[in-house]
C-alpha cells in the first residue's frame, strides 16, 4: 500500500467540526491516572473514515502511550496507510480534580464547542504549568511528531482546545526538516572506518 499523506486537501467546515469533535469525544476514553492529561485525536483516512484512540498510561512512565500514536496505529493495523487529517484534543484537570463521576466514567464538564480557526505557519506553543492549559492549544510531543512523519509531511494537524477551537497545521511545519522514509533510500557512504 502507499504510505502517504494526503494532506492539505481543502476539507469543509463540517468535517473539520467532525474529526474535532471525534477526538473530544476520544478524550473521554483517556487512561491517565498519574498526569491527569487526557488527550483524544481523530485521524481521517484518504476514504474518509475516521479512525480515534486516546492516551494510554502507564505506572512504568514510558511504556505509555500517546492518543496520536494509538489512533495511527489502530488505522494502520486495520490496512490503512494514506491520511488526510489528524485532529487533537486535551483536557487538563486542575491538581486534585477528579476525573471521574458518581459511575466511575472519565467526563468533566466543558464548554459547548463552537469553532473558531486560525491559521498559523509558525506555531509556537508555550509551556504551561500542570493544570493551567485551558487557553492553549494542544501540540503533539516529539515522538508523536516523527510517528505522524512516517506516513507523510503533508498531513494536515489540527490542534484544539477543549472549547473546539483550533488551529490548523502540518507535520512539514511541526516537524521541520524531518527525518522520513525516504530517507532510508538515499544514497549511502559505505566503507566508512570505525576507530573503536
Amino acid at each position: 500500500m502507499d504510505i502517504k499523506a494526503r494532506g492539505s486537501m481543502l476539507l469543509s467546515e463540517e468535517t473539520v467540526k467532525n474529526l474535532i469533535q471525534k477526538s473530544q469525544e476520544a478524550k473521554k476514553q483517556a487512561y491517565c491516572p498519574y498526569s491527569k492529561f487526557r488527550v483524544g485525536a481523530a485521524l481521517l483516512t484518504c476514504d474518509d473514515c475516521v479512525y480515534t484512540g486516546c492516551n494510554v498510561e502507564n505506572a512504568c512512565y514510558n511504556l505509555g502511550m500517546c492518543a496520536e500514536r494509538n489512533t495511527i496505529s489502530k488505522a494502520v493495523s486495520e490496512g490503512y496507510r494514506s491520511f488526510k487529517a489528524i485532529a487533537i484534543a486535551r483536557y487538563t484537570a486542575k491538581i486534585g480534580q477528579n476525573l471521574t463521576n458518581a459511575s466511575g466514567k472519565c467526563e468533566p464538564a466543558e464548554p459547548k464547542i463552537t469553532m473558531t480557526p486560525i491559521l498559523l505557519s509558525v506555531l509556537p506553543i508555550p509551556v504551561s504549568k500542570f493544570g493551567d492549559m485551558k487557553d492553549q492549544f494542544i501540540s503533539p510531543c516529539g515522538g508523536c511528531r516523527q510517528f505522524m512523519r512516517e506516513f507523510g509531511a503533508s498531513l494536515d494537524v489540527y490542534l484544539s482546545k477543549p472549547d473546539g477551537s483550533y488551529v490548523k497545521t502540518n507535520v512539514s511545519e511541526l516537524l521541520p526538516n524531518s527525518f522520513g522514509p525516504e530517507d532510508l533510500s538515499a544514497k549511502q557512504v559505505l566503507n566508512i572506518p570505525n576507530k573503536y
